[in-house]
């Protein structure tokens, strides 16, 4: 059995980044599904877990993590996998910490918001958010889109050069959360497109397909019931939409 085992729900764009990465370089661990529309990443026994009630989680032995791309970055030095993904030159390695830097900021919580807005809003509060406040978060998302192709994509293959990085990995799989909100976020962006192509190819098409199988098919999943108690905690983070 390995050592190292990951906690994860692939609707959640950063679990599936540790996964699809873990998976994509022969990486050998245990797989702890935790559900969070069942509330189970709030429970006392994932607590001991990881304090932060967030997933992704990482054990490997005694050691614990709770940030994606921390973890991302720690399985690519000690399983040594290829150059690629975390480039040992300065300049490539620079741009993947570039893109990871800025992702907290921006595709991250940019692409969550429409996700939250497009499809749980209606689930959790009972009626469509307000068309003004998903007009504003579909536009920032917009900028946001565009500045990964102006900025970090550029007119290269990749966004640390010509092979796919972990800065690749996770741009798309935040962008995919998007997608499985029903917006489509290729169809009129030919550069973005052929980059997703690339990245496709690059980590497998059954991997990527597999791994984004629940998120694409997360409006049938948001129909089912949630826990009383998820549904209270999920309606207060998301009255101010409302407002």
């Amino acid at each position: 059995m390995a050592d190292l085992t990951l906690y994860v729900d692939l609707m959640s764009q950063p679990s599936r980044s540790v996964y699809i990465f873990a998976k994509a370089n022969n990486i050998p661990f245990n797989l702890h599904r935790v559900q969070l529309f069942k509330g189970e990443h709030q429970s006392e026994e994932y607590g001991k877990i990881n304090i932060l009630r967030k997933v992704p989680a990482l054990k490997d032995g005694d050691f614990t993590m709770a940030e994606s791309t921390a973890m991302l970055l720690y399985m690519a030095r000690k399983f040594k996998t290829p150059d690629h993904w975390y480039p040992a030159d300065v300049k490539k390695c620079a741009l993947v910490d570039e893109y990871l830097a800025w992702q907290h900021t921006n595709t991250r919580p940019n692409g969550s918001k429409v996700f939250w807005v497009k499809l749980m809003a209606p689930v959790v509060m009972g009626q469509e958010a307000p068309r003004e406040k998903v007009d504003a978060i579909l536009a920032e998302f917009d900028t946001t889109l565009k500045l990964l192709e102006d900025k970090f994509i550029q007119n290269k293959p990749f966004i640390a050069g010509d092979k796919i990085s972990v800065a690749d990995l996770v741009a798309i799989v935040e962008i995919m959360q998007v997608v499985g909100a029903g917006i489509a976020v290729f169809d009129e962006r030919p550069k973005l497109a052929a980059w997703k192509k690339r990245v496709v190819e690059a980590l497998g098409e059954e991997l990527f397909l597999e791994s984004h199988e629940c998120i694409l098919n997360a409006k049938k999943m948001a129909s089912e019931p949630f826990p009383p108690e998820l549904i209270q905690m999920l309606k207060s983070k998301m009255a101010v939409i409302y407002q």
